[in-house]
């Protein structure tokens, strides 16, 4: 087990929702990585959508260079939804 790769589980529990970190675990393959997410994040019929991804295939940013990553966005407000006004049929916007 200790040279099985390392996942990370998200869950998305209700249809329309994003998926969201649960947790990581081991797994010998994607298949399994699945079925095993079921097993311990879905017990209770939390989810309706699992990912599973190799922590080794997960790419960031540096922290400590967050600052100048996210500079550029803060002179384009027009990209903030701010200035719509949406219907309230509209849900998890």
């Amino acid at each position: 087990m200790k040279d099985w790769p390392l996942y990370e589980i998200f869950i998305r529990s209700k249809a329309g929702l994003h998926h969201r970190h649960v947790g990581s675990l081991h797994a010998a393959d994607d298949e399994m990585a699945i079925e095993n997410a079921r097993d311990v994040y879905c017990r209770r019929m939390e989810g309706v959508s699992i990912w599973a991804i190799k922590s080794s295939q997960i790419i960031a940013n540096d922290p400590d260079e967050g600052e100048e990553l996210f500079e550029p966005a803060e002179n384009k407000i027009y990209r903030h939804p701010t200035f719509y006004d949406l219907p309230d049929v509209l849900k998890h916007m």
